[in-house]
Protein backbone atom coordinates (compact mmCIF):
# COMPACT_ATOMS: atom_id res chain seq x y z
CA UNK A 1 0.00 0.00 0.00
CA UNK A 2 0.93 3.62 -1.07
CA UNK A 3 1.48 6.09 2.09
CA UNK A 4 1.63 9.57 0.22
CA UNK A 5 3.33 11.52 2.46
CA UNK A 6 6.84 12.57 2.05
CA UNK A 7 7.07 12.73 5.92
CA UNK A 8 9.08 10.35 7.61
CA UNK A 9 7.56 10.72 11.18
CA UNK A 10 4.06 9.99 9.87
CA UNK A 11 5.31 6.41 7.89
CA UNK A 12 6.96 5.48 10.58
CA UNK A 13 3.94 5.96 13.38
CA UNK A 14 1.84 4.05 10.90
CA UNK A 15 4.08 1.37 10.20
CA UNK A 16 4.29 1.11 14.16
CA UNK A 17 0.44 1.05 14.36
CA UNK A 18 0.06 -1.00 11.13
CA UNK A 19 1.52 -4.75 11.60
CA UNK A 20 1.09 -7.03 8.66
CA UNK A 21 0.25 -3.93 6.29
CA UNK A 22 3.16 -3.32 3.60
CA UNK A 23 4.02 0.13 3.73
CA UNK A 24 5.58 1.95 1.09
CA UNK A 25 6.12 5.96 0.72
CA UNK A 26 5.45 7.55 -2.12
CA UNK A 27 7.16 7.22 -5.47
CA UNK A 28 9.73 10.20 -6.07
CA UNK A 29 8.08 10.99 -9.19
CA UNK A 30 4.68 11.17 -7.81
CA UNK A 31 3.59 15.09 -7.47
CA UNK A 32 0.71 15.60 -5.04
CA UNK A 33 -1.61 18.20 -5.13
CA UNK A 34 -1.98 21.20 -3.18
CA UNK A 35 -3.77 20.79 0.06
CA UNK A 36 -6.85 23.29 -0.73
CA UNK A 37 -9.53 21.01 1.23
CA UNK A 38 -11.13 22.91 4.33
CA UNK A 39 -11.24 20.11 6.29
CA UNK A 40 -8.59 16.99 7.26
CA UNK A 41 -10.80 14.44 5.79
CA UNK A 42 -11.06 16.68 2.30
CA UNK A 43 -7.02 16.94 2.34
CA UNK A 44 -6.62 13.49 2.87
CA UNK A 45 -8.64 12.53 0.07
CA UNK A 46 -6.84 14.79 -2.49
CA UNK A 47 -3.57 13.04 -1.53
CA UNK A 48 -4.94 9.78 -1.63
CA UNK A 49 -6.84 9.78 -4.77
CA UNK A 50 -3.49 11.69 -6.48
CA UNK A 51 -1.00 8.76 -4.89
CA UNK A 52 -3.99 5.92 -6.20
CA UNK A 53 -4.52 7.97 -9.84
CA UNK A 54 -0.75 7.59 -10.41
CA UNK A 55 0.33 4.22 -9.27
CA UNK A 56 -2.62 2.33 -9.60
CA UNK A 57 -2.23 0.83 -6.12
CA UNK A 58 -4.22 1.26 -3.05
CA UNK A 59 -3.16 4.34 -1.67
CA UNK A 60 -3.51 5.98 2.25
CA UNK A 61 -2.87 9.39 3.02
CA UNK A 62 -3.09 11.04 6.27
CA UNK A 63 -4.41 14.62 7.26
CA UNK A 64 -3.44 16.43 10.72
CA UNK A 65 -3.02 19.12 12.81
CA UNK A 66 -3.85 20.73 15.97
CA UNK A 67 -6.82 22.52 16.92
CA UNK A 68 -7.19 25.72 19.85
CA UNK A 69 -9.83 26.39 21.06
CA UNK A 70 -8.81 29.96 22.27
CA UNK A 71 -8.53 30.64 18.44
CA UNK A 72 -11.67 29.37 17.25
CA UNK A 73 -9.85 25.97 16.07
CA UNK A 74 -7.24 27.50 14.16
CA UNK A 75 -4.37 26.06 13.12
CA UNK A 76 -5.84 23.77 12.21
CA UNK A 77 -5.64 22.61 8.54
CA UNK A 78 -2.91 24.66 7.87
CA UNK A 79 -0.73 23.25 11.24
CA UNK A 80 2.16 22.27 9.02
CA UNK A 81 2.14 25.53 7.56
CA UNK A 82 0.74 27.96 10.66
CA UNK A 83 4.49 30.40 10.54
CA UNK A 84 4.59 30.64 6.82
CA UNK A 85 5.34 27.99 4.08
CA UNK A 86 8.70 27.36 5.14
CA UNK A 87 7.99 27.22 8.51
CA UNK A 88 9.53 24.68 10.90
CA UNK A 89 7.99 23.19 13.60
CA UNK A 90 9.82 25.14 16.01
CA UNK A 91 8.29 28.36 14.38
CA UNK A 92 4.85 26.74 14.21
CA UNK A 93 4.70 26.08 17.84
CA UNK A 94 6.20 29.62 18.91
CA UNK A 95 3.45 30.86 16.85
CA UNK A 96 0.66 28.96 18.82
CA UNK A 97 2.24 29.21 21.44
CA UNK A 98 2.44 32.79 21.48
CA UNK A 99 -1.28 32.86 20.14
CA UNK A 100 -3.22 30.80 22.77
CA UNK A 101 -1.23 32.87 25.65
CA UNK A 102 -2.60 36.10 23.97
CA UNK A 103 -5.72 34.51 23.35
CA UNK A 104 -6.53 34.46 27.59
CA UNK A 105 -6.57 31.34 29.66
CA UNK A 106 -8.30 28.62 27.69
CA UNK A 107 -5.05 26.39 26.67
CA UNK A 108 -7.50 23.33 25.35
CA UNK A 109 -6.31 21.63 22.56
CA UNK A 110 -7.33 18.99 20.32
CA UNK A 111 -4.87 16.87 17.59
CA UNK A 112 -7.28 15.84 14.51
CA UNK A 113 -6.36 13.56 12.02
CA UNK A 114 -8.03 11.54 8.79
CA UNK A 115 -6.88 8.97 7.47
CA UNK A 116 -8.47 7.96 3.55
CA UNK A 117 -7.64 5.16 2.00
CA UNK A 118 -8.25 4.63 -2.00
CA UNK A 119 -8.37 0.75 -2.74
CA UNK A 120 -7.40 -0.58 -5.80
CA UNK A 121 -10.69 -0.37 -7.30
CA UNK A 122 -10.87 3.49 -6.50
CA UNK A 123 -13.27 3.05 -3.38
CA UNK A 124 -13.19 5.19 -0.59
CA UNK A 125 -13.20 5.43 3.06
CA UNK A 126 -12.46 7.94 5.39
CA UNK A 127 -11.47 7.30 9.32
CA UNK A 128 -11.04 10.08 11.59
CA UNK A 129 -9.70 10.76 15.23
CA UNK A 130 -9.29 13.38 17.59
CA UNK A 131 -7.12 13.55 20.93
CA UNK A 132 -8.07 16.08 23.23
CA UNK A 133 -5.36 17.91 25.59
CA UNK A 134 -3.93 21.35 26.53
CA UNK A 135 -0.68 23.15 25.87
CA UNK A 136 2.10 23.73 28.40
CA UNK A 137 3.63 26.70 28.59
CA UNK A 138 6.87 25.04 27.92
CA UNK A 139 7.89 22.74 25.43
CA UNK A 140 9.44 19.83 26.29
CA UNK A 141 10.63 16.53 25.39
CA UNK A 142 12.93 14.61 22.39
CA UNK A 143 10.30 12.28 20.95
CA UNK A 144 7.56 13.14 18.27
CA UNK A 145 7.24 15.79 16.08
CA UNK A 146 5.00 18.73 15.24
CA UNK A 147 3.55 20.31 18.32
CA UNK A 148 4.15 17.32 20.30
CA UNK A 149 6.28 19.20 22.78
CA UNK A 150 3.68 21.27 24.03
CA UNK A 151 0.99 18.85 24.06
CA UNK A 152 -0.31 17.38 27.03
CA UNK A 153 -2.85 15.07 26.70
CA UNK A 154 -5.96 14.28 29.05
CA UNK A 155 -5.55 10.61 28.09
CA UNK A 156 -2.54 10.35 30.19
CA UNK A 157 -4.72 11.03 33.33
CA UNK A 158 -4.58 14.25 35.75
CA UNK A 159 -1.40 13.37 37.61
CA UNK A 160 0.74 12.53 34.34
CA UNK A 161 2.28 15.83 33.28
CA UNK A 162 4.31 14.68 30.61
CA UNK A 163 3.72 16.14 26.63
CA UNK A 164 3.19 13.77 23.39
CA UNK A 165 7.21 14.36 23.01
CA UNK A 166 7.85 12.86 26.74
CA UNK A 167 5.89 8.96 25.95
CA UNK A 168 7.20 6.38 24.15
CA UNK A 169 5.90 5.71 20.89
CA UNK A 170 3.97 2.62 22.10
CA UNK A 171 2.35 5.03 24.50
CA UNK A 172 1.83 8.28 22.21
CA UNK A 173 0.56 5.04 19.82
CA UNK A 174 -1.57 4.05 21.69
CA UNK A 175 -3.92 7.72 23.10
CA UNK A 176 -2.72 9.84 19.71
CA UNK A 177 -5.35 10.68 17.04
CA UNK A 178 -3.06 9.10 14.20
CA UNK A 179 -3.25 5.90 16.35
CA UNK A 180 -6.47 6.15 17.27
CA UNK A 181 -7.63 6.41 13.01
CA UNK A 182 -5.14 3.68 12.06
CA UNK A 183 -6.20 1.48 14.24
CA UNK A 184 -9.86 2.13 12.40
CA UNK A 185 -7.65 1.79 9.75
CA UNK A 186 -6.78 -2.11 10.33
CA UNK A 187 -10.40 -2.77 11.47
CA UNK A 188 -11.33 -1.95 8.56
CA UNK A 189 -8.73 -3.99 6.45
CA UNK A 190 -8.99 -7.02 9.12
CA UNK A 191 -4.74 -6.38 8.86
CA UNK A 192 -3.24 -6.70 12.73
CA UNK A 193 -1.84 -3.94 14.46
CA UNK A 194 0.63 -3.69 17.26
CA UNK A 195 -1.03 -3.34 20.62
CA UNK A 196 -0.18 -0.78 22.65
Amino acid sequence: MIVATRNEHKLRELAEILVGVELRPLPAAVELPAESGETFSANALIKARAAHAATGESAIADDSGIEAAALGGRPGVRSARYAGPQASDEDNLDKLLREVAAAGDDRRVAYVCAIALVDAAGGEQVFEARAEGRLVERPRGEGGFGYDPAFLPDDTGPGDLRTMAELSPDEKNAISHRGRAARRLAAHLGAGERSP
